[in-house]
């Protein structure tokens, strides 16, 4: 069993669909897939914080199962625990969303795995996921790769949370979800669940940038993380741009690799 973790509520629906059929379509092995998705309500900050509606979820669930029967997939809300750990926290108002925190609600979720792969919702698998899933993590609480800007800005094993495979025996035992919902409380962070989550690490592993290109897309690249990035041309500015704005994937980026994963995601939301 493959077990995929995502965090957040409807508004990055399409990055869910998106990313769950890349990583279906570029798996080779008959493995199933074990989806959850952490979600909460919490319109006290924002009328936009609302859960996943039933509708999409019956779609997801739906879509997975088509490519293998035994593909499963779990909505939690975590409201309540979200509320227990971070209501009025410092870090409430985080640069994304309170949605970013929710991963750092791992240990407290009932029949976890011992091996968890958290992926940010936009994100494209361009090769095998096991390529990165049977990475072994003995002795390590997670692996993850650099952050793109980060390595550079601040220190050099900054790492990107936006893709970390969990060791969840490991993490747990050395409390790691536990010391980073500490740091969350404790302080305001810039980018609050990956510096705290930082902070927190007792012993991680470094991966390849394959594993989280943030910026490009190689033939190597497994992992295409479509993150917020800088372009130089015309003028040096920044773009958000998300796998599911096909039209800027294909003229912005010219990427091409992905239209089967693409034009899927079309025709299952009628938008062909």
């Amino acid at each position: 069993m493959v077990n995929i973790l995502f965090c957040g509520n409807d508004g990055v629906f399409d990055g869910f669909l998106t990313c769950a059929l890349s990583l279906m379509k570029r798996t080779k092995s008959r493995e199933p897939f074990a989806f959850r998705i952490f979600t909460m309500e919490l319109p006290r900050l924002s009328p936009k914080y609302t859960g996943l509606p039933e509708k999409h979820i019956t779609l997801l669930r739906d879509t997975v199962r088509k490519y293998n029967p035994e593909n499963t997939l779990t909505v939690t809300d975590v409201t309540k625990l979200y509320e227990q750990e971070f209501a009025y926290c410092p870090n409430e108002g985080a640069y994304c969303s309170p949605y970013t925190l929710l991963r750092l609600l791992a240990d407290l979720v009932d029949d976890m795995p011992d091996k968890l792969l958290y992926l940010d919702a936009d994100i494209l698998f361009q090769r095998d996921v096991h390529l990165l899933y049977d990475i072994d993590l003995t002795g390590c609480e997670y692996a993850a790769a650099r952050d793109h800007y980060g390595k550079y800005l601040l220190y050099p094993n900054y790492i990107n949370a936006g893709v970390i495979l969990f060791n969840m025996k490991e993490a747990k035992k050395n409390g790691l979800f536990e010391k980073a919902r500490q740091e969350l409380r404790r302080k305001k962070f810039l980018f609050a669940d990956q510096t705290a989550l930082i902070h927190a690490t007792t012993r991680k592993k470094l991966l390849p940038q394959r594993f989280n290109d943030q910026k490009f897309l190689h033939t190597h690249t497994v992992v295409r993380h479509f993150s917020k990035r800088l372009f130089y041309t015309p003028y040096p500015h920044t773009e958000n741009i998300k796998q599911w704005q096909v039209d800027k994937v294909h003229n912005i980026f010219r990427y091409y690799q992905f239209d089967d994963i693409l034009n899927e995601y079309l025709s299952i939301i009628g938008k062909q």
